[in-house]
């Protein structure tokens, strides 16, 4: 058995791992879209390292962009193998994979127009948004903690990370000539303290490990120090200075932490009488699978709904999905908070919204979540004034925070007490995917001290290795 890193290998976009049998059953682990990197992205995501035709199946650990967001490119290209994944996933694919598809249609057209003006010929998006909802027939679900046979030879059993609704670690568990080996693929490593989802759950045995290293020289605050700030962001922005506080948010899980935030500060009393505008029609979708799903949230959120029946709203917001409206929103000079997506801020409405406020001192862009380097959100938590936003060029005025608690990946700390529901005297080898080089050679540190294991591979994009 044979498996080759494809994506998400020295980096934390593009999550495709191609496992591939003696014989010659050929497993793709999650089918991600690279992120962030302009033109070369482009590139990099057309280039699959396998011919999509050839993929038996493709075992999907959530719906996060980065990890199912090839799925259309690779259903346009031939692939016609099952798609297997919890139910929550498949919902959410439902609606994410559709308007990626729309986005790189519209991304496309004005792209286009600039290469007629340049005497180019046109270029293709990557897929469509036709594409993304074809693709949709090949989804086969499965519950947590249910063994879900492939074949006769080769399995899958999923446990909730709590990372995303939906979201699961993978233990696939593949019988070549009577000799079983089992390999545990964690998917994105959810936090204990997730403000709505169950913590991650132990999963069983295996030989071979793959998990993620997002944030593997990093620790978050807790989360009453970052509701604190948050309150203290809100405050200063809305009340003392009466400006816009902008939140780039991803639309699936993160909006829904950060309005279950408001919503408990609101019952509380603790909002200041301002609109808060959630204006993305996919988080507005995504918020009601979200309420279909409660059964799968923690105690916390039970809690709450003892007394609240919709702990996703509240009299002072206001779901957007009208586009005058959206833009009506750059044209007020209210005080307000806007929840925008993406949360990288590399696409979506957000974009428009930073166009229209970062100039101005009065305002705050706050961002609650991961940015990869190269992204457009990450030059703006570092501090770079002089940015590009739709070619044109702004001076950043507007004050700048970033609260990284309400990440749902796990630190360092946590995604290594997860790992120890493993024993490392069994786990013949662990691959480490999904992070920063600089960030994985710390992590794999921290993993042989802490955690006990004695050989940690960290795998170079393309690179084949023999089980």
């Amino acid at each position: 058995m044979k498996i080759k890193f494809i994506g998400a290998a020295r980096e934390v976009t593009g999550s495709k791992h191609l496992l591939v049998t003696d014989k010659g059953k050929k497993l793709l682990l999650d089918c991600g879209m690279f992120q962030g990197k302009g033109l070369e992205t482009d590139a990099m995501n057309r280039n699959t390292m396998v011919e999509p035709s050839e993929i038996d199946s493709i075992i999907l650990t959530h719906a996060h962009i980065d990890h199912s967001g090839l799925i259309p490119y690779f259903y346009k290209r031939g692939f016609r193998g099952s798609v297997i994944c919890t139910t929550a996933t498949r919902e959410l694919c439902s609606i994410m994979l559709p308007d990626s598809g729309f986005i790189q249609e519209n991304d496309t057209h004005w792209f286009n127009k600039k290469r007629s003006r340049q005497g180019l010929k046109p270029v293709e998006p990557i897929y469509t948004e036709k594409d993304a909802r074809d693709c949709m027939e090949l989804f086969i679900t499965t519950e947590p903690n249910r063994r879900f046979y492939i074949d006769n030879n080769i399995s899958v059993k999923f446990y909730n990370t709590g990372h995303m609704l939906g979201s699961a670690c993978a233990t696939i568990m593949i019988d070549e000539n009577g000799t079983v080996t089992k390999i545990g693929y964690t998917g994105d490593i959810g936090r204990d303290s997730n403000y709505l989802l169950r913590p991650p759950a132990p999963f069983e045995q295996c030989d071979y490990l793959i998990t993620e290293s997002t944030y593997g020289d990093r620790l978050h605050k807790d989360k009453e120090g970052a509701e604190e700030e948050l309150l203290h962001v809100i405050e200063d922005t809305c009340v003392r200075k009466k400006g816009k506080l902008i939140i780039p948010s991803f639309a699936i899980g993160r909006t829904q932490e950060i309005v279950y935030i408001l919503n408990n500060f609101y019952n509380a009393g603790k909002l200041p009488r301002i609109p808060v505008y959630v204006d993305s029609p996919l988080a507005i979708n995504a918020t009601a699978i979200f309420k279909m799903h409660l059964d799968d949230f923690n105690k916390g959120v039970a809690e709450v709904l003892r007394y609240d029946d919709d702990p996703f709203g509240f009299n002072t917001l206001h779901y957007i999905t009208d586009v005058a409206k959206s833009k009506a929103l750059n044209e007020s000079k209210e005080p307000c908070i806007i929840i925008s997506a993406s949360g990288m801020m590399e696409a979506g409405r957000v974009k428009h919204h930073l166009a229209n406020s970062v100039d101005n001192p009065k305002n705050t862009v706050l961002a609650v979540g991961y940015c990869a380097p190269t992204t457009l959100g990450a030059r703006i938590v570092a501090g770079e004034k002089d940015i590009s936003i739709f070619g044109m060029p702004h001076h950043v005025n507007a004050d700048v925070y970033s609260i990284d608690a309400f990440s749902g990946h796990g630190d360092y700390k946590e995604m290594a007490e997860y790992l120890k529901c493993q024993n490392p005297d069994k786990v013949k080898k662990v691959f480490i995917v999904h992070g920063e080089a600089k960030v994985q050679e710390t992590y794999a540190k921290f993993l042989a001290k802490n955690n006990g294991y004695k050989d940690i591979m960290i795998p170079e994009p393309g690179e084949t290795v023999k089980l």
